[in-house]
């Protein structure tokens, strides 16, 4: 039997780490498993027997070990990805560990969403070799992942980091530095911020709001991203669009600038809105909902494009 190519640490095993063990498990990597819990190292095994004959024959397959220590995970591992609380101390006292007990050079990543890379790996010895890669949730159905250097990172790391995660089908995207929120978090808070405020100046209740992404902005936004929507919007593209819409674009941005909405009656209107439209028993036959059709979107995606060079080379 030939030995997996990749060993693959698996630092927490949560909804976010069992979802990487999906992930990696596409290559037929060697996967260990860690968490301090007993009880989510059983949920991710159990929701992972159903995950992986569900992804495919060579994921089904997968070799993975549920480890009791940190050591035991990362023996012999070439990749490592930790999803540990959002704790800035705990996390620093884990990659300390990590950094010990790690052979050299093996690239040590964080999923991280909300803490920045030059906080969590300064004074560590081997510094280099650490960097965020930063998932969308759930990794195993969403492709992006964010690579987000420190002021220490070896150009190596990230390139062995890059390489590793687009063998397993996920996409990379590589800050050029450091910012906070990252790059879908920045966008994703500027979208939901507004959404909130709407909702709290009384403009349209919750479920509209969702409507207006998912059948409207949505729709165009899986396929092309805004900048090229606004290319495709105008005859002469961007710089055409920019030139004729940019001014009634920066005053929406003079308007929209207010104080937080996080703050007022908003946030318990869309729960308690949210709660109308779908009971709290069903958010998990929800959640499976989504990643179907996420994955069937994505199918869908990727024939398109196909289409599209092929036709485009007639």
């Amino acid at each position: 039997m030939t030995a997996p190519l990749h060993t693959i640490a698996i630092i927490g095993s949560g909804l976010i780490g069992r979802s990487w063990a999906a992930v990696f498990a596409r290559v037929g990597a060697r996967i260990q498993l860690y968490d301090p819990s007993q009880q989510a190292l059983a949920d991710a095994r159990r929701w992972l027997g159903e995950a992986l004959v569900a992804e495919s024959p060579l994921a089904a397959a997968a070799d993975i070990g549920f480890c009791s220590t940190v050591a035991e995970a990362v023996e012999g591992a070439t990749h490592v990805q930790e999803n540990a609380p959002e704790i800035l101390t705990a996390k620093r006292a884990l990659y300390r560990d990590l950094d010990r007990l790690v052979a050299p050079g093996v690239p040590i990543c964080s999923s991280t969403s909300a803490l920045l890379p030059s906080a969590l790996f300064e004074g560590l010895e081997g510094a280099s070799r650490f960097l965020v890669a930063h998932p969308t949730n759930p990794p195993h159905v969403i492709p992006v992942v964010e690579i987000v250097p420190s002021p220490w990172t070896s150009d190596e790391a990230i390139a062995a980091v890059e390489v590793l995660l687009s063998q397993c089908g996920q996409e990379t995207v590589r800050l050029l530095r450091e910012v906070s929120g990252f790059l879908l978090n920045r966008l994703q808070a500027a979208l939901v911020n507004e959404a909130l405020r709407l909702v709290e100046e009384d403009v349209a209740v919750p479920d509209d709001l969702d409507k207006v992404i998912r059948s409207g902005l949505g729709l165009r936004w899986a396929f092309i991203g805004p900048f090229e929507t606004m290319d495709l919007n105008a005859r002469g593209g961007f710089k055409d669009y920019a030139e004729r819409l940019g001014g009634v674009h920066a005053a929406l941005d003079r308007v929209t600038s207010s104080p937080s909405p996080w703050d007022g009656a908003a946030p318990a209107a869309v729960g308690q809105a949210r709660r109308q439209v779908l009971p709290a028993a069903q958010i998990a036959a929800r959640q499976q909902w989504r990643d179907r059709q996420i994955v069937a979107l994505r199918a869908l995606k990727a024939s398109a494009e196909r289409d599209f060079l092929k036709e485009s080379q007639i």
